[in-house]
């Protein structure tokens, strides 16, 4: 990447978040975004958590509820004519958000709203080369996508209750994954793995109405983290290497933005997609805990889903971004959970039958869908 490109994109960055808070409105050139999406009625909740699901615990060799206190945070993709959503499930053991022991699920749907579960987690801590960064917190927030010929990577979070560090698993079944441990443990950026990173979005486009990864000027891509958007590249999907800026630290091409509902955090979402505009990244936006902050039209941390897009040549440069959300905490369930606050923790994105089918964690708790049907477009979920 260019130094100049760098520097030019910061100074924007700067003038965008020190815009008065009161000038802050939708968009009105949309044409580049996807959505809206609904809530197809009476589906939602569409996984909840399950005291009767049980499996033998290879740290333990207890046999535990291993989705019985929350299942929520999904990826999404498709497999033959199936809909699969892989979902973070916690067990009892402990209390509060990242107390207790994560592992991932495995449900299938043919119709993308109502799903058959697995009884068993298809990805958890074991006695095996990744336990050291994966116990005792387990395996958080999948985000799943699929190459050109079959192989399914989901990015996930590694979490040890020390530092989360980003994860990387591949399958040709998403039955059986072989774990390939942390993205950035060949990184000549060696700080990151004593640093906290998370939440990865690789790049995507739809072909021949797959959603499949797809390479960005000889590489592939991805967008990660929380605290402003950053980036990475790689040769083989398994090890990456972030980008940097004119002084060799981590760029970061959006950050939160004061009096906007992403004041807190920028987290990224599902896998970015490639389009004819450029790429495409939804993200999740959390409004600030201090009204000083804050957006005051939005409850105080409550999590909102963003989106931004990014020059197709050049995955630095920002060309539009969305001032409010397209989806935001509305219903009951998307607000009583473990984050009472309200969230719509957007992570799943895949095309089946015609229509897209965004998949989101209801406050750290159940896992809810929304879909978006290009022929009969929804709004945008409205303004407080």
């Amino acid at each position: 990447m260019k130094k100049k490109s760098i520097l030019i994109l910061a100074a924007t960055l700067t003038l965008v978040a020190c815009r008065d808070t009161k000038q802050v409105q939708q968009s009105t050139s949309i044409d580049w975004t996807l959505g809206g999406f609904h809530r197809p009625e009476g589906v939602n909740p569409i996984i909840s958590p399950d005291s009767n699901t049980t499996f033998v615990d290879p740290m333990s060799g207890n046999r535990i509820r291993w989705e019985e206190n929350d299942t929520f945070n999904p990826g999404a993709i498709v497999k033959d004519d199936t809909l699969f959503v892989l979902y973070r499930a916690e067990d009892k053991f402990g209390i509060g958000i990242g107390f207790r022991t994560s592992r991932l699920g495995l449900a299938s749907s043919t119709d993308g709203v109502h799903f058959e579960r697995a009884k068993e987690p298809v990805l958890y801590p074991a006695e095996d080369s990744q336990k050291k960064y994966e116990w005792p917190g387990g395996l958080e927030d999948p985000r799943v996508a699929v190459t050109e010929d079959g192989t399914f990577v989901v990015f996930y979070t590694q979490w040890n209750r020390d530092t989360p560090r980003l994860g990387v698993a591949t399958s040709k079944d998403l039955r059986t994954w072989e774990k390939h441990g942390p993205i950035f443990a060949k990184s000549k950026y060696t700080k990151l793995m004593e640093t906290s990173h998370k939440s990865a979005s690789i790049l995507t486009t739809l072909k021949d109405d797959r959603l499949v990864i797809t390479k960005l000027n000889g590489k592939y891509w991805m967008y990660w983290g929380e605290h402003g958007v950053k980036g990475a590249t790689s040769d083989n999907l398994i090890d990456w290497e972030p980008v940097l800026d004119s002084n060799g630290e981590l760029a970061k091409f959006i950050e939160t933005r004061p009096g906007y509902f992403d004041s807190a955090l920028t987290e990224c979402g599902p896998p970015a997609l490639l389009t004819d505009k450029g790429i495409l990244l939804i993200y999740n936006g959390k409004n600030h805990d201090d009204k000083a902050i804050a957006d005051s039209r939005f409850t105080l941390g409550t999590y909102s889903g963003g989106q931004v897009l990014f020059d197709k040549t050049d995955p630095t440069k920002v060309l539009k971004r969305l001032d409010t959300p397209f989806i935001r905490p509305m219903e009951d369930f998307e607000k009583s959970g473990q984050y009472v606050d309200g969230t719509v923790f957007l992570q799943g994105l895949t095309y089946y039958k015609s229509k897209w089918y965004l998949y989101y964690g209801c406050a750290d708790s159940k896992v809810g869908v929304a879909v978006y049907d290009p022929k009969r477009p929804s709004p945008f979920d409205p303004l407080p």
